[in-house]
């Protein structure tokens, strides 16, 4: 497809965006159904003046909004959806007739891909760790779509947690539990969880090989999630697979959100087999 004055195009917004694969996926789908699009890459430390300058562009269709803006560029758009707003955070921009809308994909792509990946999540109690914009889909997703009985939010930040922990409280049933995410708290609350979802940059560059995860608490109950998709088997999938634990790649999750988010921009089902396959031969 040769880029012309008609081109749309659509990017990935984010510091680092260097490790990003939605370039190579986004771009194969286009080609496959034959439209006129484009996707890029665009790293930012700016997001109000990157938001605006955006907006001047009129072939401007949409953008994928990664860390560590999923919260810090809601101010800058003109809607965001009611499930995104619910969530406080998102990971997709819309842009239509001169509007900028935000929305979340995140939420029913980490849902989708825990589901598939037949983790235990009905009745059980699951820990959460990190609490940033991702987390916060998830973590909404399980509150009100899995049935878990119990959530463990683990994290750093204590502000970015408490607010999550106060958030979830007051606007979903589901009982939780937030805490400092150090090992100790991780021997206390690992034994009866079934779910571990991992929402930290750990274990993607520039900190491959590091897991927030001590491999001796990993048992063989728990299913592990790692958001993280590159690489492929973070140090934390590799810790739980020797473990005996089952194991759900970060790449099932990207894929499903993103999907969702090329049907936003172009209207289109997206071709999901032809994005599994770029995504597939990138880590054979």
């Amino acid at each position: 497809m040769d880029i012309n004055a008609q081109t749309r195009f659509c990017g990935v917004i984010g510091n680092p965006v260097e490790h990003s694969l939605s370039p190579a996926i986004h771009n194969a789908a286009f080609q496959k159904l034959g439209l006129n699009f484009v996707y890029l890459a665009w790293r930012v430390e700016s997001i109000g003046d990157a938001i605006k300058g955006l907006r001047a562009l009129g072939n401007f269709r949409g953008a994928s909004v990664t860390i560590p803006h999923k919260v810090g560029v809601m101010p800058f758009l003109d809607e965001i959806e009611p499930t995104a707003r619910y969530i406080g955070a998102i990971n997709t921009v819309v842009a239509e007739n001169g509007m900028l809308t935000g929305s979340n994909t995140d939420a029913t792509g980490a849902l989708r891909a825990l589901r598939e990946g037949g983790a235990p999540l009905k009745g059980e109690s699951a820990i959460m760790l990190g609490s940033g914009g991702a987390a916060r889909a998830i973590a909404f997703a399980l509150a009100t779509e899995s049935g878990i009985r119990r959530l463990h939010l683990l994290g750093i930040e204590e502000k970015e947690r408490l607010t999550l922990a106060a958030d979830l409280r007051t606007k979903t049933p589901v009982n939780v539990v937030d805490a400092y995410l150090d090992e100790a708290v991780l021997k206390q609350v690992l034994p009866e969880a079934r779910a571990l979802i991992h929402c930290t940059p750990v274990g993607m560059a520039p900190k491959t090989g590091k897991s927030c995860v001590p491999a001796s608490l990993l048992h063989r109950e728990l299913t592990v999630m790692d958001i993280v998709y590159n690489p492929r088997e973070t140090q934390l999938l590799k810790d739980a697979k020797a473990a005996g634990c089952r194991t759900i790649a970060g790449l099932e999750m990207f894929l499903h959100q993103a999907a969702a988010q090329f049907e936003l921009w172009t209207g289109r089902p997206a071709p999901i087999d032809v994005m599994r396959g770029v995504l597939e031969s990138r880590f054979s």
